[in-house]
């Protein structure tokens, strides 16, 4: 017999950079109900900014709930709630929790300039490793260096500078904090230690933020606080519901899908992609780029992106889908369902065609000169190969990701998990099993995110004892995907022979291209 605990029920709040979900999980990881409300993803003042209104947020956040409770949830049921977000986007409040800016999102590209040295031997120290370009890129697209210059009477008002996970916690409960797991963007953060820099550290130095304009953390599966009365009129949520401190939404999709050891890889199939593998010490996949927090306390996702992942279909589908769009408006389903008979109709190998999937450019590797790439074009290609190269060119990044990880690690992985929009095709889980010759599973919900947002309240509020139990409980395993042994023999001599090299051959082109067109800058 179901006891009371067995049968409660856990909320999860989850705001990505396209929507914004309610979710109800029970302690069993079932999803029970779910409100999902699009979201105008950012407005654009001038080319290249993205912003949106913290309030607009807030108030999509609220319809979300709101369309929850209208689906005749039992709210006597819920134990405690979450709340998980999209990486950083800052917002810059006043003492009362009111946004005295839009919300300046990750994509953002404005720039601030680095005003003078960092001082003392930081300058001569970072230019002897080679890394003046990396700590000036961090400088210029740190959002309180923008408003520190550019709104500067805003930035002397500003009380506390936080991400949208602190803007939520303060909305739902009234108190400053934040997770640790969610301080992933341009703040002094310690990533060894999950808590802000010593003030000696450079990044003091580098940024314009006060220690008084940040928020305390607590770390993932801490009380954050009660729902307030202004909070639940507002939200339906009951008044005084737990809260308790969850992570930022990859590492929720991390926890999620079951990746709490080191020899699972996760990959997230986004907007933006991602391989991560959690660690129990603090492991650079890629040398002087921290691993950011995991969500679950005291743990290490170590992460290598490509920034435009999964926004490479969206792309295509504007760009060349529309038969298939036609389609599926007639049909009353989204087109990416119909891609697969797409990447059905090319062998492996997309005869030839080979794709980098740069479209954004990175930090370190790649460096901020990156561009994208497709080569090996002839005349029997179609817009069919191109969309499986783009497939294969994401599946073939995330593989360099993963092995430069088991490099740095000493670690072997030994399955990989997978969760995302993307992870829906199955073409898309096919390919990334023969690419890294590896069993690839499928989460068994889309809602990852808010799952891991999910386990982290069920441990904070003791419905599970630890992670581990809570993970065995609540993630299982979906569909699974074996490696095709002549697939992977093929991709394999692609990837080493080919891909690999594709980066090192057209970087300095890529760098006179950015001098000569002022692209990406």
């Amino acid at each position: 017999m179901m006891n009371e605990k067995d049968n409660g029920y856990l909320l999860a709040i989850d705001n990505g950079t396209q929507s914004v979900r309610a979710l109800i999980f029970d302690l069993q990881g079932q999803l029970v109900a779910k409100s999902q409300v699009k979201l105008v993803p950012y407005v654009s003042p001038q080319s290249g900014w993205c912003e949106q209104s913290g309030e607009y947020y807030w108030d999509k956040l609220c319809q979300a709930c709101q369309s929850l409770w209208a689906q005749g949830i039992d709210k006597t049921r819920i134990r405690g709630m979450s709340v998980t977000t999209q990486r950083g986007t800052m917002l810059p409040l006043d003492s009362e929790g009111n946004p005295l800016h839009d919300a300046i999102l990750w994509l953002d590209q404005r720039k601030a300039e680095p005003e003078k040295s960092l001082g003392g031997f930081w300058d001569p120290l970072f230019k002897m490793m080679g890394l003046e370009e990396t700590i000036n890129t961090f400088r210029s697209r740190a959002q309180p260096n923008w408003l520190y210059q550019a709104r500067r009477e805003l930035w002397d008002k500003t009380y506390k500078f936080t991400f949208l996970s602190g803007f939520f916690h303060h909305r739902l409960t009234g108190e400053w904090l934040d997770s640790s797991g969610s301080q992933v963007g341009y703040l002094p953060f310690d990533y060894k230690k999950h808590r802000w820099a010593k003030k000696w550290d450079w990044k003091w130095r580098a940024l314009n933020v006060r220690e008084d304009q940040l928020l305390p953390l607590v770390d993932p599966g801490d009380r954050i606080g009660e729902i307030t009365a202004q909070a639940s009129a507002l939200t339906g949520i009951p008044e005084g519901l737990p809260v308790i401190a969850a992570a930022a939404d990859k590492a929720c999709e991390v926890l999620g899908s079951g990746g709490q050891h080191s020899d699972v890889g996760c990959l997230s199939f986004g907007t933006t992609a991602t391989i991560n593998v959690t660690m129990k010490r603090y492991v650079e996949a890629v040398r002087f780029l921290p691993p950011y927090p995991s969500a679950i306390a005291g743990s290490y996702c170590s992460e290598v992106m490509l920034y435009r992942g999964f926004w490479m279909v969206s792309w295509f589908k504007e760009q060349f889908a529309h038969i298939e769009k036609a389609k599926a408006d007639e049909a009353g389903i989204e087109a990416e369902a119909l891609f697969d008979e797409l990447v059905n109709t090319v062998p492996p190998g997309s005869m030839g065609l080979m794709l980098q999937p740069y479209w954004g450019p990175g930090v370190k590797q790649p460096g901020p000169e990156a561009k994208g790439a497709v080569i090996g074009f002839g005349d029997i290609h179609t817009r069919a190969h191109l969309y499986r190269a783009i497939l294969e060119g994401l599946a073939f990044g995330l593989k360099e990701g993963l092995e430069a990880i088991e490099k740095r690690s000493g670690c072997k992985i030994k399955e990989l998990r997978v969760s995302g929009g993307g992870a829906q095709s199955d073409a898309a889980m096919q390919i990334a099993a023969d690419v890294f010759g590896l069993t690839t599973v499928r989460a068994h919900t889309v809602e990852t995110s808010g799952l891991g947002a999910a386990i982290d309240a069920a441990v904070g509020l003791g419905l599970h004892p630890d992670f581990d139990s809570a993970i065995k409980a609540m993630v299982h395993q979906g569909k699974r995907f074996e490696p095709d042994d002549e697939h992977y023999k093929m991709y394999q001599r692609l990837y080493g022979e080919v891909y690999l090299n594709i980066y090192k051959k057209l970087q300095p082109l890529y760098s006179k291209i950015r001098d000569i067109t002022g692209y990406p800058e």
